[in-house]
């Protein structure tokens, strides 16, 4: 089935009345007005540069942007980090860039749309400065980051609905939004690339899983994947890596697929030979999917790979893998003794995925409940979700991701978690009823709450995002409804006083 067909079915199951969709769509909306459009500090201005870059200087030099970035906010380590001399490429004269570019390309549209409006409105008599830096340009590149999260949140709970019922399915999908960092980097730091990494990830298990299922081969191995879908899955996987490099994980999916087909069709070469010029479609639509980082690469690096400060942080041994999950010793995990140079120092149960945010838990338990329903979509899922995780483990000095909401590596795992925790709340809807899944949720969303409060509002006292710091996190999350409410007029009208480089005209 190809992507357009996708969002047919999408649009006919709204119009229909899906309860679930609607749900998470005004939820979408209800929160909006809490969102803090911005482009503030050095990940979020490098995912953005390009797209200034190209439309009003016409190249990839982004001195100027940098420096224009670091005037605006002078105290986002801008400065301190993307203008340092060791950040000048040797073999260029360039600043270097380590963003990939996926995420500039969804943005695109927006972005542009936005720049027409702005000329439109000058013509007109205004006086908005056509130049990039703008609040036009920001909110629409900002906006376009939550739109693609909530496309991705619609996609896992049409996904987990192939196995759930939609009550447990919205209820999952819910609660795996607001309960995670994703509800973070849709509504705080918006222009991060989690979000539309999201989109990505959750469209290319879509169109995987529907074209699989449809596509089982029969007998005489004559029933196979359309070349459309192919190229389609080579096309969207290829955008999805080059908007977070990790996300090329995600690919297993086909690959461990690809096993199985041909391990079936062993004795039908002509099945096998069909099968392979169709593996061979989906890896040239990736490869051309590549081509725009490729070139990046070569103009700001001269060779067309990431930079060392990029690749140089990796320990393929993966000495945090465990702690990537539940950081219960900092050390090293015992499979690589010798990597002492990957210590963190800083207390135990602070920075795990799983100590943030209980509910993606929950969500992989639920694994156990789909491998009765579907154990070769279960062993795909489980595979990718390890494989994110390896790789974060092997991100050997930042791992930890000290100065994040949360462990945000993990927020393109939703699917994995919504599908998995829909089983669990169906499973426990059949022996302890509705309300005794929808109290634990609530319960999980309101400690989120909470650690978004503390890291952002009253990030000033707690300093959460250095990490969680027992027991006093039990204090903060108590005190922060009380603390809100004081709050609550500077939260409504005034949140400029809660910025960094921002004045309340």
């Amino acid at each position: 089935m190809s992507a357009p067909v996708i969002y047919a079915r999408l649009a006919a199951a709204h119009l229909r009345g899906d309860r679930g969709l609607i749900v998470i769509m005004a939820l979408f909306v209800l929160l909006l007005p809490l969102a803090t459009p911005r482009v503030y500090a050095t990940d979020e201005v490098q995912y953005y540069v390009y797209l200034r870059s190209l439309r009003f200087d016409g190249d990839l030099d982004f001195a100027n942007d940098y420096q224009r970035f670091a005037e605006l906010n002078p105290r986002s380590g801008i400065e301190g980090s993307l203008l340092q001399p060791n950040r000048i490429r040797p073999k260029t004269g360039r600043y270097g860039n380590i963003a990939p570019v996926g995420a500039a390309i969804m943005w695109a549209p927006f972005f542009l749309l936005a720049d027409a409006l702005v000329r439109i409105a000058n013509a007109s008599g205004m006086r908005i400065p056509a130049d990039g830096f703008s609040a036009p340009y920001i909110y629409a590149v900002c906006y376009a980051s939550a739109l693609y999260g909530l496309l991705g949140v619609i996609l896992s709970y049409r996904l987990a609905r192939r196995f759930a019922s939609g009550f447990a399915a919205t209820l999952a999908s819910v609660t795996i939004w607001l309960a995670s960092p994703l509800v973070f980097y849709m509504y705080v730091q918006m222009p991060f690339a989690h979000a539309t990494g999201l989109f990505l990830t959750a469209l290319f298990l879509t169109i995987w899983y529907e074209t699989r299922e449809w596509g089982r081969d029969d007998a005489q191995g004559h029933a196979e994947r359309s070349w459309r879908a192919w190229l389609a899955l080579g096309l969207i996987g290829g955008l999805m890596t080059i908007t977070r490099e990790q996300l090329g994980l995600f690919l297993l999916a086909p690959a461990i697929e690809a096993l199985w087909r041909y391990a079936r069709l062993v004795r039908l070469p002509r099945a096998v030979g069909r099968l392979a010029v169709r593996h061979a479609l989906f890896v040239g639509a990736f490869v051309v999917a590549l081509t725009p980082q490729l070139i990046v690469y070569q103009i700001l690096n001269g060779e067309p790979r990431p930079a060392s400060e990029v690749s140089g942080k990796l320990n393929w041994c993966s000495p945090h893998f465990l702690d990537t999950l539940i950081d219960v010793d900092p050390a090293p995990d015992f499979w690589c003794p010798g990597a002492s140079d990957f210590t963190a120092t800083f207390p135990p149960f602070s920075r795990g995925a799983l100590v943030w945010s209980p509910a993606l838990g929950l969500g992989l338990i639920g694994l156990a409940l789909l491998w009765r329903r579907d154990r070769l979509l279960t062993m795909v899922l489980l595979t990718a979700f390890l494989a994110q995780t390896w790789i974060n483990g092997a991100f050997g000095t930042t791992w930890h991701l000290t100065g994040a909401f949360g462990f945000r590596r993990l927020i393109e795992c939703t699917p994995i978690f919504v599908v998995g925790l829909a089983l669990v709340n169906d499973y426990l809807i059949k022996r302890i009823g509705r309300v005794g899944v929808i109290i634990p949720a609530i319960v999980l969303i309101g400690w989120n709450a909470g650690l978004v409060l503390n890291a952002t509002v009253f990030n000033a006292e707690t300093n959460l995002r250095r990490g969680l710091t027992w027991p006093d996190v039990w204090r903060w999350q108590m005190e922060a409804p009380l603390r809100v409410v004081e709050k609550a007029g500077d939260l409504l009208f005034r949140r400029c006083r809660f910025f960094e480089n921002q004045r309340c005209d």
